[in-house]
């Protein structure tokens, strides 16, 4: 099994891998590209935005290669009583869905009601084939099953939450194809610690594997974006796995577990409709991208785009280990590990201001409370560690809002 497991990664990562240039390429010549014409966008200039389909061909050809393998060598059954052969065409036939919908977006860029369409269409696919949460059962507490109709609902609400979380958090280099690898790998600990069937293994595994071959492309400073093509890919084939993966044991953990490993994304997503709707925001505003997402207030607060992505893995992958011992070990060991870490983040923020204190002159955007920071200058703009407020070019500009130096005001410690 573990050398069908390896031959997984390696595979869609080198076809991902050597797939990513030809994309890149393409979406120069079809139109696929990324201008930064609002505030929001933290890139300063035009993008390819098509590496979704490298990483898709990734997937796809290691996913298809090993299950004939292995179906030759009937080491995997694909129609028996759990019927993966359906369940697993059935997500194919979503993916196809999916990235059609959105290689549209990614060229034309299409309303987001068709895009929306599209993901309830795949879902029901899927659902069609047997991609169910049938039951919320876990350990001790037994419930009977959903039944067809709630059921229906319930599965096809978690695989289109799941999709647009992974592609809301799609905002800096690197970030959503990181987090999706941080969430796989988590999943796949999961999966191991639970015996679940090999085919979640290798799903999960190549999953995994198409995104690492994609990222030395998209990790900043990124020559491509996974685009929404990619992101929507990802959502939807992590929200499916997951049902695949833990099906077999208490149900109600297909939903927690991968609830908590993609919690930065969900959590993201929640409050971002929160925050509108206290604002009295319209339905349409609502669902509308802004610059409030949590990587653009980590970035607000000084940090680099490098600095804020891994910040974003650390907490990522927090939530991995989070759901990895509640799963293995119980609630109890799982929170010391949380309390642990909450006292490690409080101990380094401490450590952090203190270090950073003898910066006399910080400035900050009164706009989008960005704090120009003399010390780590601002680099994206050519600006050097070291620059003094006074010192900046008179058309610099908050690399986040895009507001001029009069919006900004020297802070008071």
């Amino acid at each position: 099994m573990w050398g069908d497991v390896a031959i997984a990664f390696l595979l869609a990562f080198i076809v991902a891998f050597m797939a990513t240039p030809y994309t890149i390429k393409l979406a120069k010549k079809v139109g696929a590209v990324d201008v930064p014409k609002d505030e929001r966008r933290m890139h300063k200039r035009a993008m390819p935005k098509f590496g979704g389909p490298a990483v898709i061909l990734g997937f796809l050809v290691s996913v298809i290669y090993l299950l004939i393998v292995m179906s030759m060598e009937n080491t995997i059954g694909l129609f028996g009583p759990e019927n993966y052969g359906m369940k697993l065409l059935g997500m194919f036939l979503g993916i196809i869905i999916i990235s059609i919908t959105c290689i549209i977006d990614d060229i034309k860029t299409i309303r987001p009601i068709f895009k929306l369409t599209g993901q309830v269409l795949a879902a029901i696919v899927a659902v069609a084939f047997g991609v169910r949460i049938e039951s919320v059962n876990f350990a001790f507490i037994q419930t009977p099953e959903l039944g067809d109709v709630l059921s229906t609902i319930v599965t096809i609400v978690w695989i289109v939450g799941v999709t647009n979380a992974i592609n809301l958090i799609d905002g800096l280099d690197g970030l959503a194809a990181g987090i999706s690898v941080i969430s796989s790998v988590s999943l796949l600990i999961i999966f191991v610690l639970n015996q679940s069937p090999t085919v979640a293994l290798i799903l999960i595994t190549a999953l995994a594997g198409a995104l690492v071959g994609f990222l030395p492309f998209n990790f900043s400073p990124a020559k491509t974006f996974i685009g929404d093509t990619g992101s929507n890919f990802l959502g939807y084939s992590i929200s499916i796995i997951a049902i695949l993966g833990v099906a077999k044991t208490y149900t109600l953990a297909v939903i927690i577990l991968p609830l908590i490993v993609l919690g930065l994304p969900i959590f993201d997503t929640i409050w971002a409709i929160i925050r509108r709707v206290i604002k009295g925001k319209s339905i349409k505003a609502i669902f509308k991208a802004d610059k409030g997402h949590l990587h653009h207030k980590i970035v607000a607060r000084g940090f680099s785009q490098k600095q804020a992505v891994l910040i974003l893995y650390g907490i990522s992958a927090t939530f991995g280990l989070f759901a990895i011992i509640l799963f293995d070990s119980g609630i109890w060991k799982a929170l010391s590990f949380l309390l642990m870490v909450i006292v490690a983040i409080g101990l380094g923020y401490k450590n952090f201001q203190q270090e950073h204190s003898d910066d006399n002159q910080r400035f900050e955007c009164i706009e989008c409370k960005y704090i120009y920071n003399p010390k780590f200058g601002n680099e994206k703009a050519g600006i050097k560690p070291g620059t003094e407020f006074n010192e900046l070019p008179e058309d610099w500009v908050c690399p986040v809002c895009g507001e001029g130096k009069g919006m900004f005001q020297e802070m008071t410690r």
